[in-house]
């Protein structure tokens, strides 16, 4: 009988600090806004890495879950494009990143809007979503501070048919004078 008692509450023990371990290291995410579209989609759930800030920064190319920076009560989803000292611009529909323009093939709807060079404030990270004019995102004007993220898209989980790792791209790396988009004769960028 005591054997079965002790067995019983190591068990409990056991699951309730499995239970605060997983809590305090990862989370699930719904996104509900289209401005990640098409990389992530309304209604798909994603589960967040909480410790990756915790010993790391976050790099450009991170998507991100932070808290809103007007209403805290509601996180978004977004993803890092530059961090404190950087300075960002947008014209002809291209991200500038410190003078060089940012190599995006995750992009499929361009921005159809400018804005000057901006240097990231320190302990700050510019965000823009990936479906750019359907975003609220630091181009308006804010960023994201350090504190307020509460981490890094790791797993989509739901739907299933759309498993898989999270669409975090190193944009440290790719980060190249990429190729003049194509205009085909009788056209003209957006």
């Amino acid at each position: 009988m005591k054997s079965t008692v002790r067995d019983m509450l190591w068990t409990v023990l056991f699951a309730v600090i499995a239970f605060l371990l997983l809590r305090i290291s990862i989370q699930t995410f719904r996104v509900d806004q289209p401005s990640m579209q098409p990389n992530v989609q309304p209604g798909w759930w994603v589960v967040v890495n909480k410790v990756s800030y915790r010993i790391g920064d976050p790099k450009p190319g991170d998507v991100i879950i932070f808290n809103a920076p007007i209403d805290m009560e509601r996180d978004f989803i977004k993803r890092v494009i530059a961090g404190p000292g950087q300075t960002v611009e947008v014209k002809g529909t291209r991200v500038y990143v410190d003078g060089k323009a940012v190599d995006e093939p995750y992009i499929k709807n361009i921005a159809h809007y400018s804005m000057p060079p901006t240097v990231v404030p320190p302990g700050d990270y510019f965000v823009l979503g990936d479906n750019r004019d359907l975003s609220v995102d630091s181009h308006y004007g804010w960023y994201v501070p350090r504190d307020s993220i509460v981490g890094k898209a790791w797993l989509v989980i739901w739907p299933p048919s759309n498993w898989g790792l999270a669409p975090n791209y190193d944009l440290i790396a790719s980060n190249v004078e990429p190729a003049p988009l194509a205009v085909l004769p009788g056209t003209s960028l957006p």
